[in-house]
């Protein structure tokens, strides 16, 4: 008879069983990036998120290197004086955002730095793509977002994240920024990004939710995942080097599927809403945080993320480290 106990008889046998193993090179800390200097502001649904301007968000990078966390994400928060309806200001070489991605890149080489290439955070209206008449223009859309990812390739990045979700930009920014020379910049697309009821932080953060309708038409239905395939098979027939999945936690069948059909990394997005939801919780009491937080992450590899952008990066690190 088979006693599966006895491999969970100490914590010796239990660490040796392990069958996932996480580690701080699977993370990714997403960073808000505010223009102007000595800002910081605490993202109020986001305990411990702070927006950070140009000096603070390089030494943010300088100690993150020191805990082992080698990617970053930057999100620019754009005031409202600087969007318009055709989010102009996202390729504008003198914009705060792209100038500080080239002083990253400059003092931190050695840094994995991705970008985001959307409309929203630019947008007067707050959507993804240009919005006319009610509904959401993808080809015309394309155009505005080649130009926002040569910008961001000129500035040294590693990695642009498409995550506008608008149909073909995989194969369109690929083709444009091979054109310009820029071979080596990898694409990150957000292949499976669900019109998700936990984005909400994150667009306070960034003041980004939209200012008519819902995300809806181009963002995906939470009830599929056929189409999660479909999505990952265009994307990476159009010349994706990493696709992710956003959510993690409520769609980590999807991270699996996406892990067993594609031989390229896979990415999962653990977002604001599921970060808030554990730091609430155990501010109350309700459970232990730093346990959630370490099961969660854990979950998010067991499914087959080999990439995991998490606002937890930092605490994890942290915790790893004392258990070492």
């Amino acid at each position: 008879m088979r006693r599966p106990r006895r491999n969970r008889a100490s914590a010796a046998i239990r660490d040796l069983a392990q069958e996932t193993t996480l580690t701080t090179g699977d993370f990714v800390f997403p960073l808000f990036l505010l223009e102007g200097q000595n800002k910081k502001s605490e993202v109020e649904s986001m305990p411990g998120i702070f927006r950070l301007s140009e000096d603070l968000i390089l030494k943010e990078i300088e100690a993150c290197l020191k805990l082992g966390i080698k990617g970053f994400d930057v999100f620019p928060v754009v005031e409202e004086r600087h969007k318009d309806k055709t989010a102009t200001k996202s390729y504008d070489v003198d914009f705060f955002y792209l100038r500080t991605l080239t002083k990253i890149k400059k003092e931190f080489p050695e840094a994995l730095i991705i970008t985001d290439v959307a409309m929203d955070p630019y947008s007067s209206d707050g959507h993804d793509g240009i919005l006319e008449d009610g509904k959401i223009l993808n080809d015309e859309t394309l155009d505005i977002l080649g130009q926002m990812a040569l910008a961001q390739a000129d500035t040294g990045v590693d990695m642009i994240g498409p995550s506008d979700m608008m149909d073909f930009r995989v194969g369109y920014l690929r083709n444009i920024l091979d054109e310009q020379g820029f071979t080596d910049t990898g694409i990150m697309s957000y292949t499976a990004k669900y019109a998700s009821a936990f984005y909400g932080p994150f667009r306070d953060a960034l003041d980004s939710a939209p200012k008519f309708g819902d995300k809806k038409t181009y963002q995906m239905n939470p009830a599929n995942i056929k189409e999660a395939i479909m999505e990952a098979e265009l994307d990476f027939n159009e010349g994706a080097d990493v696709l992710m999945v956003k959510p993690a936690l409520a769609y980590l069948d999807v991270i699996q599927k996406l892990k067993t059909n594609f031989n390229i990394p896979i990415a999962a997005y653990n977002v604001s809403g599921e970060y808030a939801m554990i730091k609430a919780a155990g501010e109350k009491g309700w459970l232990d945080s730093n346990k959630a937080m370490m099961e969660s992450l854990l979950s998010i590899k067991r499914a087959g993320a080999d990439i995991i952008l998490t606002y937890f990066a930092k605490e994890a690190a942290a915790h790893l480290d004392q258990q070492r």
